[in-house]
């Protein structure tokens, strides 16, 4: 972390501590959301000043804030909560993340992978399968059946061997058959 980010992080803190004690509860929302924009590495620190400032329950809802981010910054959050050892908080807004259309999470499976981010993909796909249904899931290979099917099949199976049989009866279903 570097110098402006710690800066940055103790500002929004005392603002925040200083906006709840004034009741202006609008304005403190406002600048959750953008702290939720910051680049990743810096919600780890956030979020501890924050529990130590006694604002757990702004620190639930930045995580909140996080889950609109697109996929790709969503995933960089939960990779960064994670390494901080915020995992469960990492997993939890990638189980939120997941909300998303099929087609948007195809889209953004395809992405992560053409860069090369095969754990990230992983980590999106185990929750997508895990949270979505087998038919939803099969909806999200349409984008590039030939890659994400693979994919798909592998989180489920990750999961449980029911809902990889789910899933492979999904994907025949959809004409999208392994």
């Amino acid at each position: 972390m570097d110098a402006d980010g710690v800066r940055e992080v103790a500002g929004v803190v005392d603002r925040l501590v200083r906006l709840r004690a004034e009741g202006r509860s609008g304005e403190a929302h406002v600048l959750l959301a953008e702290a939720a924009q910051w680049p990743p590495a810096r919600l780890p620190l956030l979020a501890d000043a924050l529990w130590n400032a006694g604002l757990g329950a702004d620190w639930a809802t930045l995580l909140w804030e996080t889950v609109s981010l697109p996929v790709e910054r969503l995933v960089a959050v939960a990779d960064a909560l994670a390494a901080a050892g915020r995992g469960g908080d990492g997993e939890q807004i990638l189980r939120q993340g997941v909300a998303r259309p099929a087609d948007e999470t195809g889209r953004a499976v395809l992405a992560l992978a053409a860069e090369g981010r095969h754990r990230e993909v992983r980590a999106l796909l185990d929750a997508y399968v895990h949270v979505r249904t087998p038919e939803e899931a099969a909806r999200s290979a349409g984008p590039d059946p030939q890659i994400l099917v693979p994919l798909l099949l592998e989180a489920a199976r990750g999961v449980s061997e029911e809902r990889h049989w789910d899933l492979v009866h999904a994907l025949r279903v959809a004409g999208l058959a392994p």
